[in-house]
């Protein structure tokens, strides 16, 4: 996808991004959501400056997504944080466009350490994953960060279906003022 299918947002020190054009739940995945069974996604938002071997900033998330067949919904799980912390992060009744709104608008990377106006870019990496591929990734505490930077280190596998949108370069005090308004 192209840089301008993409859109970078300040939020509450976060850095968000908008992608109103990337449909995940697409192909395979669909295929699999209306058979009955419930698809993770991880997702990977990751914001440089400069050489993308350094990142500023990274964040990872899994969200599940399952479908209704009887009313033609989806929900969406986001499984970060505690037990607790999971039950409260489910939305149910959703469209496709809708879940897949929601899991982007619900990933962020915290903008602390960032200078306001070093060039930065944004990178917004998603990947369907079987069920089975959750082996030593989601416990007790919730995901392991180890596990999910080692599964993004890593080309997808052939019959992983994969997207990705960048941005950029942009800055800091630039997101700050267009969340102001000014």
């Amino acid at each position: 996808m192209l840089a301008s299918e993409i859109a970078v947002r300040w939020r509450n020190e976060e850095i968000h991004v908008v992608a109103p054009k990337l449909h995940f739940i697409s192909g395979n995945s669909l295929n699999r959501l209306k058979d009955g069974a419930a698809v993770p996604f991880d997702f990977q938002l990751m914001a440089w400056s400069g050489s993308r071997s350094t990142p500023l900033g990274r964040a990872f998330e899994r969200f599940v997504i399952s479908y209704d067949v009887w009313e033609e919904k989806y929900s969406v799980t986001k499984l970060r944080g505690s037990a607790a912390a999971r039950e409260n992060k489910t939305i149910t009744n959703l469209t496709a466009t809708a879940a897949e709104a929601w899991c982007i608008d619900n990933i962020a990377v915290p903008a602390s350490g960032i200078s306001n106006d070093q060039p930065l870019y944004v990178r917004l990496e998603v990947r369907s994953a079987e069920a089975k591929a959750s082996t030593g990734l989601v416990g007790e505490s919730g995901i392991s960060l180890p596990r999910l930077i080692e599964l993004f280190s890593h080309p997808a596998r052939p019959e992983q279906q994969r997207w990705a949108v960048e941005a950029g370069p942009l800055k800091i005090e630039d997101l700050k003022r267009a969340a102001r308004g000014t």
